[in-house]
């Protein structure tokens, strides 16, 4: 049981989605359990088509494909239902203030609909979590070897401490690999579409697209050519220094090899 005073409805929300961009991205499941004082709980699951293809990856963590929601009403169509639920409510969930709360926001002013956040109270399990078992070396150090870090952020007493929270970890997890090929891809996982090492720049058919924001699906070539402003404004912000090595190497006709060619 939840011990928390409540004085108005909770509602405790998590979505599923086409992806991380809360701009972009679509959802495809939304499961609201509403707590209301002095009432049991109520729980509404509602699953919708997105309108676009849920790419695999997607689907890989949340397991729902485009043919489970083939035949799904669109967002539109429950989105009267959901604001109602969600109406008068306090709100919780895990991380939802980067995630779920932004995308829904987008979804119900793509159907002309206003979610509000004022006087809305805001409950984060993540945000408890991370306060409460901090995820530093010194944190580290505790769980995995039952050490004090006492020389904590001098450089040497960090590396020291970091090869023995290693050597804890490859002790707790007998599973890890032991090749450092495989080491570095468990570290390090990344989509085989990606570019560069950070997902900014995709692989689409053999074309490199953007993968992010307002301009995310566009072909670089027709970016180049159409609005060489914006590969401009890029090459000026803080992306990563592959991603402005590729787009630098583009402008001057050197491009990369997409993976089938490559191998």
């Amino acid at each position: 049981m939840l011990k928390v005073k409540l004085d108005r409805p909770l509602a405790v929300f998590d979505i599923e989605a086409t992806g991380l961009n809360p701009r972009s991205d679509r959802i495809v499941e939304l499961s609201i359990v509403k707590l209301v004082p002095g009432q049991k709980r109520s729980i509404h699951t509602f699953r919708v088509n997105p309108g676009i293809p849920i790419p695999p990856e997607a689907s890989a963590v949340h397991h729902i494909s485009d043919a489970d929601v083939a035949q799904c009403p669109p967002f539109i169509s429950i989105a009267r239902e959901a604001l109602d639920i969600l109406d008068g409510c306090d709100l919780a969930g895990y991380n939802i203030l980067r995630f779920d709360v932004p995308i829904l926001a987008e979804e119900f002013l793509r159907v002309r609909m206003e979610f509000k956040l004022d006087g809305r109270r805001i409950l984060d399990a993540q945000r408890i979590f991370h306060r409460r078992e901090p995820r530093d070396l010194t944190a580290a150090l505790q769980f995995y070897c039952g050490e004090m870090h006492l020389d904590a952020h001098g450089a040497e007493a960090d590396a020291l401490a970091t090869l023995r929270v290693l050597e804890g970890q490859f002790e707790k997890y007998p599973d890890l690999p032991e090749d450092m090929n495989a080491l570095h891809d468990y570290c390090n996982p990344r989509d085989p579409d990606w570019v560069d090492s950070t997902g900014k720049l995709r692989w689409v058919s053999g074309n490199i697209v953007l993968n992010f924001g307002r301009k995310k699906d566009t072909p670089l070539r027709d970016l180049l050519r159409d609005d060489p402003g914006f590969v401009k404004w890029m090459l000026r912000s803080d992306f990563p220094r592959d991603v402005q090595d590729i787009l630098r190497d583009t402008m001057e006709g050197k491009w990369p090899k997409p993976p089938e060619a490559a191998g």
